[in-house]
């Protein structure tokens, strides 16, 4: 454990920004996992929608730096292309 005050207060620190990046990472799994069950379903409407929240929630993680940026623009397009998919299947 720290022993300097600078340090007491660097870990304090570093142990809520782990437990609000590991919130954020949740919410972004749990909007993944919605556009996915939306997809396994083939409802388009639903899918579309649970693909413009899952992009909100995806953005944001990216720009509080819960999550990388490319890997949450990797993630939006694949989602899109496999919501966009689904048109081309019916």
């Amino acid at each position: 454990m720290a022993n300097h005050k600078s340090a007491l207060k660097r870990h304090k620190q570093n142990l809520q920004r782990a437990s609000r990046n590991r919130a954020a990472r949740t919410r972004v799994k749990n909007a993944v996992k919605e556009v996915r069950a939306a997809l396994q379903s083939n409802d388009k409407a639903q899918a579309g929608e649970a693909l413009v929240a899952a992009t909100s929630v995806l953005s944001k993680a990216a720009g509080k730096g819960a999550l990388h940026w490319k890997k949450a623009a990797r993630k939006i397009s694949r989602l899109a292309r496999a919501v966009n998919g689904l048109d081309a299947a019916e």
